[in-house]
């Protein structure tokens, strides 16, 4: 049987490229970006199996419109894709209140806004799976991108908190953390010259020009292939809650994990001493 999906940010990018494997097999899509118009070669391709609309996803009611007229034209919603998103750059010294409270409208509180909306349809149907775009940003930290990541660890808590609550109903989860993924040219995006950049301050000028030189060595990812595993991923009767798109993160993320674990252990005298000596 054919799914039925929304995905936001589906005017380029991965989100794209999701809604082309999609269609591209037969199954049906719910389109959404903040400019419908983006998506009308989409349409011209696909047809009736498109719907296009309209969503900023930091407007709650409006994320809540699109969900119910996309429930309403294909008659139920297998698979909600949150995609939608951006990178603010800058160091936190540089970074406007506006600046950090925006990246989380869009990127966390957008994306919980079409998880509520889409849970009493998938509820209801007993069944339906949640893609969260995260990040390895998300699992973590490097200099200058402190409100990009902030975000995705929150998605990361928030999702995995998701996924236990909606089990019960028959719901899946899974938290995509791809690394860098090359544009329709080819390029590997580079946050650093590719994000929402925050007005630089000269004391970090240094340090980025260090980062850069450092992200422009990463390998680009291929967005069609992405889109692939992300079917089959969305097909399995077992999918993962956490799964990394990309080369080369499996083993630096080995070494944090470790790290902070021994961090932990070195201050277990500290946690001791911490309680004092009361009864707990």
């Amino acid at each position: 049987m054919s799914k039925v999906w929304f995905v936001t940010g589906s005017s380029r990018g991965l989100g794209r490229c999701f809604a082309e494997a999609a269609l591209s097999r037969g199954d049906k899509v719910a389109a959404t970006a903040r400019n419908a118009a983006s998506l009308d070669a989409l349409v011209a391709g696909y047809g009736d199996a498109v719907l296009p609309l309209d969503l900023d996803v930091t407007d709650r009611a409006a994320a809540f419109e699109s969900v119910k007229r996309a429930k309403e034209h294909f008659g139920r919603l297998d698979v909600i894709v949150n995609n939608a998103g951006y990178a603010q750059i800058g160091a936190l010294e540089e970074l406007t209140e506006a600046e950090l409270r925006d990246q989380f409208e869009t990127n966390l509180f957008g994306a919980v806004w079409v998880i509520q909306a889409a849970l009493p349809c998938l509820r209801e149907q007993g069944a339906g799976h949640i893609i969260q775009m995260s990040s390895v940003a998300g699992l973590i930290a490097m200099p200058l991108g402190g409100a990009y990541q902030a975000s995705k660890w929150a998605l990361e808590a928030v999702n995995e908190t998701l996924a236990g609550e909606v089990a019960g109903f028959g719901i899946k989860v899974t938290v995509v953390e791809p690394a860098g993924f090359a544009t329709r040219s080819g390029n590997n995006p580079d946050p650093l010259n590719n994000g929402h950049m925050a007005e630089a301050d000269p004391n970090y000028d240094g340090l980025r020009q260090r980062l850069a030189g450092v992200m422009g060595d990463k390998p680009a990812g291929d967005p069609a292939a992405a889109a692939q595993v992300l079917l089959k991923i969305v097909d399995s009767d077992d999918p993962p809650l956490r799964v990394l798109f990309g080369k080369g993160f499996h083993q630096m993320l080995e070494q944090v994990y470790a790290d902070r674990l021994k961090t932990w252990a070195d201050g277990q005298d500290l946690s001791t001493e911490s309680y004092g000596n009361l009864a707990v």
